[in-house]
């Protein structure tokens, strides 16, 4: 309080002492003052008030707890925050929570929330709101369910949150920081009437929020005027959230053509998931700024519960048919753009490791036609779902089509929009392959491949190895157990397929400043000069 009340005495000097100038000086404005004020002004009329950005698909929704989609992750994160973040080196770095302490076997966490923080709504985000963000997140989300377990979060005072779980919850901050189905926090009511399909009501906290949301047609986001940034330096998710532009218009142009005719144009500022095959002409083009960075991975999933792939042998059938080289080209038309690797996870991290690789890109096809006959294939129908709102993914849908009717499978591509396909792979029923590009992750755990709700991989051993990744006593351990997994995934279990490991594009125009490509590409501080 003494802190506080000489502040406010320092400015009721300073008050006294500018009003006391301004009558000496007859009430005429400060000519420096005015010319800072000129300037600025003069500034911010030097950019253009809307930032238009051109997405490949209408999100399947903007609950970010509800899907592991990037386009949701990369539109939401302007509007929803999380307690901590990842910096650009992937650090946990606090953005709604000050600080937080846990016990020694992580079964208690305590959170420290930053005071005056408002929602969109001029609400006052405060404990309850958080614990009933964090509860929505521990049961919704498909990876919180699966990696921690159960446990529950509760208010210890307006800006005191404890967590509590029956089993060590090792993954917990990595996966409170982590993109795919990250825990926004939200006011209490907005979960409170949440639906079946999440929650609709798009209140956060973030230095955007939503303005008007136009199905198929675009998402407008507007600027926040409440948002309380933090002072530090923007680093990844983390840091300081400028939001320069008044609005941020994301177009839904599943059209890669008129995408990149609308770069060139000025239509649109920035497009992300560009066609490869206009890789070399953007790179070449001056009026563009082009962006890469090491993306993920190419996955083919096979459903291992029903149909066909139920069958063990047809699914190494499968992994030894393929060639991947094949595919990887077709998909991302430049060779620098991809690399063959059999490991699903970042090779320049420990967790690399080739184990399994004595199923892949065998291109074996006498052994592939042993192992379908073995398994008394009788020319069923093989359904291979996929959306050509992704173009990498339908290309690599087609050519392994193709590749399948060659060793004499009855393979047929079925197409859905983005939404409809991502119903589909979750249901069982209503697919045998689908291939998606999946981006990297901090941890193995964390990966989709182990996920038993993304293509219904429930093996009880798989799961049993995955929890001896999370329960592992150091790092060396983890890492070993890790080796395991991918080995037990190509051989034993033959599930999915690392087809192969690629490069993420986007592009801006060149008068884009500020924009930053990291896992998704990063809005909030760009702005673009008229």
């Amino acid at each position: 309080m003494k802190k506080y009340f000489k502040i406010l005495m320092c400015i009721a000097v300073i008050a006294l002492s500018f009003t006391a100038c301004q009558s000496k000086s007859d009430d005429k404005p400060n000519d420096s003052t005015t010319k800072k004020t000129e300037e600025k002004k003069e500034g911010a009329n030097n950019y253009k008030d809307t930032l238009n950005i051109a997405v490949t698909a209408q999100p399947p929704t903007l609950d970010p707890v509800m899907t592991a989609s990037n386009l949701t992750l990369a539109i939401s994160n302007n509007f929803y925050e999380t307690l901590f973040t990842f910096d650009e080196n992937y650090n946990q770095t606090p953005m709604l929570a000050e600080s937080y302490t846990k016990n020694d076997n992580n079964t208690e966490f305590t959170f420290k929330l930053r005071k005056g923080i408002k929602f969109h709504n001029d609400k006052e985000m405060k404990a309850d709101d958080v614990a009933s963000s964090m509860n929505y997140w521990l049961t919704k989300s498909e990876r919180a369910k699966n990696l921690i377990g159960e446990g529950k979060f509760e208010k210890v005072d307006d800006y005191t949150v404890k967590a509590t779980f029956k089993q060590p919850a090792n993954d917990l901050m990595n996966l409170m920081c982590s993109q795919p189905t990250f825990p926004a926090i939200r006011p209490k009511e907005s979960i409170e009437s949440a639906g079946e399909k999440g929650v609709t009501e798009l209140i956060g906290t973030g230095p955007y929020k939503v303005k008007e949301v136009k199905q198929d047609q675009y998402i407008m986001l507007e600027k926040f005027d409440g948002y309380q940034s933090l002072d530090s330096e923007s680093s990844g998710f983390a840091g300081k959230k400028e939001a320069p532009t008044k609005n941020l218009k994301y177009h839904i142009v599943p059209d890669q053509a008129t995408r990149l005719n609308g770069l060139n144009t000025g239509t649109y500022d920035i497009i992300d998931d560009i066609s490869n095959d206009n890789y070399e002409q953007l790179k070449a083009n001056n009026q563009l700024k082009l962006y890469t960075q090491p993306g993920g991975t190419l996955n083919l999933f096979m459903n291992t519960t029903k149909g066909v792939f139920a069958n063990k042998d047809m699914r190494l059938a499968i992994m030894n048919a393929l060639d991947c080289d094949e595919i990887m080209l077709a998909s991302f038309i430049n060779k620098d753009l991809y690399f063959l690797d059999n490991g699903f996870m970042n090779p320049k991290t420990q967790w690399k490791t080739d184990a399994g690789k004595e199923n892949y890109n065998t291109k074996n096809i006498e052994k592939a036609k042993e192992l379908i006959k073995k398994a008394g294939y009788n020319g069923e129908k093989i359904r291979l779902v996929t959306t050509k709102d992704y173009v990498e993914m339908y290309n690599a849908t087609v050519v392994v089509q193709d590749q399948l009717k060659k060793i004499g499978l009855n393979a047929e591509v079925v197409n859905f929009d983005f939404p409809t396909f991502m119903d589909n792979r979750s249901n069982t029923d209503k697919f045998d392959i689908f291939i998606t590009s999946n981006s990297y992750q901090v941890t193995p755990q964390q990966s989709l491949i182990v996920n038993p709700d993304w293509a219904g991989h429930k093996d009880p051993k798989l799961k049993e190895l995955v929890s001896s990744i999370q329960q592992a006593k150091d790092e060396k351990e983890a890492v070993a157990n890790w080796e395991k997994t991918q080995k037990f995934i190509y051989t034993d279990y033959a599930s999915t397929l690392n087809i192969g490991h690629y490069n993420s594009v986007a592009a801006t125009n060149k008068n884009v400043e500020d924009f930053v490509f990291f896992y998704n590409p990063i809005v909030w501080n760009a702005k673009v000069a008229k």
